[in-house]
């Protein structure tokens, strides 16, 4: 890593020559390959914007030169080029490098942005505040192909062709593929731009032969420089950039770096918006990720694992015994229907889309159109499940607010990686859910805990028809089985809740979803120490069970343990439950993640940061009744 160790800032890369360039690209291939298959973290992408990033870099002038990466999982080999190659061992580890782009730790990083979609528009923004001030410099956009499928994307071109005159570049890093290969429209108009690459070479080729004869040579070719788009139109439907006012520069060979700079500077000297095409490879350079079909190792995780890439021996994950549940459901019910917004496989739909595939719809980077389609189909007969990142439902809550929950619809949304996730950073931890959703009138939400109580919470949310219903579970292996010691039912048979554990009665330990297990290990270590606890899962946390809070009514001390936002989550709207019935305990404590975002590390670190490892859950619970009680801890240890 002789030459890459030398690079300290973009400039560094201006001296160099194409030997040495072809160099450095294979050392930054070599250090991407031995630590993120190594730390855990977004391999294929990067590998397929080397070439592309050190054009890039030497075109451009970061930071005079602003440039915004979506999303920012490809902008690895941007950190190894503005001086952080000896940090990038710490990649994902707690006070190491992020994942993603990271405004502390450098200058070049202007954009935190790890959700697709949204650089064009930060770009048209920092393009109208450079234009105001009179600065001179430049902004670039690089957005893949799969971004493209967002709708935030379009909104940005419109606004971006009403201005033309503006210094943006727009690089489309085109590798076919989001998660899995990009799908849609857009993506078929893409591959139409891939395969139809002749017009360039022929509008040259004329230009070098006709100039030759000075009178009807310039004459025709401004005749045919004029019949340019009608040429572009037959060789190449890319119109509908030109046609929005914007120049188009491409398809070029992303992995031909004299290339790339060749066309970045034609697009940097142009003086308004440029389109600037590059076909690039994920995973390119790595024959293990180049020879998988399935993501091209999209995002592998840390060793030890027998392949890089490759799930370890680990057990089942939440994500693959839901897929296997919902394919049982969909084997029963024909009106069961599947949507995902780019996430096939990490949302764990590949089993129904291998056995069913006309029952799942992947509707690309589009969140927003995911949930109001799923409200089509709900009203045209079909139940269908809307399947995502917790994080990302967030960028959809207006149409789960007003284009479900306001017609009463049958749609059942199941949130992967809910509450934290750890290692990939603070826009990825699925905390948010609990608390936003509450405000949303009718719909139901359950946490499972394990796999039988997911199986039941499906079960029972497929199985309502009058209102739409939520599902979350974390990220990672599937914890063991919890079973309950009774069910204990509300007055007028409404929703049960379990009881987990029964020590004693000194505390009301209110365990939501994952963290049932725990909280029974909590109530182990309390009575170790003479507390006497009950544990309860709530299963459906919204709405407030009535059986629930009749419960901790007759509890002096109520402690609840969340895996999301304290703030307007499950333990405050509790609360807020017990004090209509007036009921409220003596002492009554939320633990759950507090407002804010979290540096990225491991999930059993941040849990225990946040006061939600067994050890801290006890610990809490243990000087709630002391407090209640107005004595020291029972045996001191607590």
């Amino acid at each position: 890593m002789e030459l890459l160790e030398r690079i300290k800032s973009p400039a560094d890369l201006r001296g160099l020559g194409p030997l040495d360039l072809d160099r450095l690209a294979g050392e930054i291939r070599a250090l991407l390959i031995g630590r993120v298959t190594r730390n855990g973290g977004h391999l294929g992408p990067n590998l397929g914007v080397v070439e592309l990033t050190i054009a890039l870099h030497r075109v451009f002038d970061s930071p005079r030169d602003s440039l915004v990466w979506d999303t920012g999982h490809q902008t690895y080999v941007h950190k190894l080029l503005t001086g952080r190659v000896a940090d990038f061992a710490t990649l994902r580890t707690r006070g190491g490098m992020s994942g993603y782009p990271c405004r502390a730790e450098s200058e070049h990083d202007l954009v935190e942005n790890s959700h697709a979609s949204t650089a064009l528009s930060y770009a048209d923004g920092l393009a109208h505040a450079r234009q105001s001030r009179g600065d001179p410099g430049h902004v670039v956009a690089v957005i893949g192909d799969g971004a493209l499928t967002g709708g935030m994307s379009w909104e940005a071109v419109n606004n971006i062709a009403a201005a033309p005159g503006r210094p943006l570049v727009v690089v489309i890093n085109d590798n076919a593929r989001s998660y899995a290969p990009t799908v849609g429209g857009l993506a078929q108009h893409l591959a139409a731009l891939r395969t139809s690459r002749g017009y360039e070479e022929f509008l040259e080729r004329a230009k070098d032969t006709l100039q030759g004869v000075p009178a009807v040579g310039d004459t025709v070719y401004r005749a045919l420089h004029g019949a340019k788009k009608g040429l572009k139109d037959f060789l190449t439907p890319q119109a509908l950039y030109e046609d929005l006012g914007l120049k188009y520069l491409g398809p070029v060979d992303g992995h031909d770096r004299e290339a790339v700079e060749a066309v970045l500077h034609r697009a940097r000297a142009f003086g308004g918006s440029v389109v600037v095409h590059c076909i690039t490879e994920k995973g390119r350079g790595y024959a293990p990720a180049e020879e998988d079909a399935r993501d091209r190792f999209h995002a592998v995780r840390a060793a030890p694992s027998p392949t890089p890439g490759k799930p370890s021996a680990a057990g089942p994950t939440w994500t693959a015994a839901f897929g296997e549940e919902l394919l049982a459901q969909a084997e029963r019910r024909p009106d069961v229907v599947a949507l995902t917004a780019a996430m096939l496989e990490p949302a764990g739909l590949l089993p129904l889309q291998r056995a069913l595939p006309a029952r799942v719809v992947d509707v690309g980077i589009a969140e927003q159109h995911a949930v109001t389609c799923a409200a089509g189909m709900a009203m045209g007969g079909l139940h269908p499940v809307v399947c995502v990142y917790a994080t990302f439902l967030n960028r959809a809550f207006d149409q789960v607010l007003m284009d479900v929950a306001l017609h009463r619809l049958p749609v059942t949304f199941v949130l992967d990686r809910a509450g934290i996730t750890g290692d990939d950073g603070a826009s990825h931890n699925g905390i948010w859910d609990l608390a936003t959703l509450q405000a949303v009138p009718g719909l139901r939400i359950a946490a499972p805990r394990d796999r039988a109580t997911l199986r039941r919470r499906l079960d029972e949310a497929l199985g309502t028809e009058d209102a739409p219903t939520l599902l979350r579970y974390p990220k990672g292996a599937l914890p063991p089985d919890v079973p309950a010691l009774e069910r204990i039912a509300g007055p007028d048979g409404t929703t049960s809740i379990d009881v987990l554990a029964r020590t004693g009665e000194d505390v009301l330990l209110v365990a939501v979803g994952a963290l049932g297990g725990t909280c029974v290990a909590a109530a182990r270590r309390l009575a170790s120490e003479g507390i006497g606890c009950t544990v309860v899962d709530p299963g459906w946390v919204k709405p407030v069970p009535t059986a629930l809070v009749e419960l901790a009514g007759r509890f002096d001390v109520v402690v609840t343990a969340e895996d999301g936002l304290r703030t307007g989550g499950v333990g405050e709207t509790l609360a807020a439950a017990l004090r209509d019935a007036r009921t409220v305990p003596r002492e009554l404590r939320v633990l759950g993640v507090p407002a804010g975002f979290l540096e990225h590390a491991s999930r059993a670190e941040l849990l225990a940061e946040c006061g939600l490892s067994s050890d801290r859950i006890a610990e809490q619970a243990g000087r709630a009744v002391a407090e209640a009680t107005g004595l020291p801890p029972l045996k001191g240890a607590v």
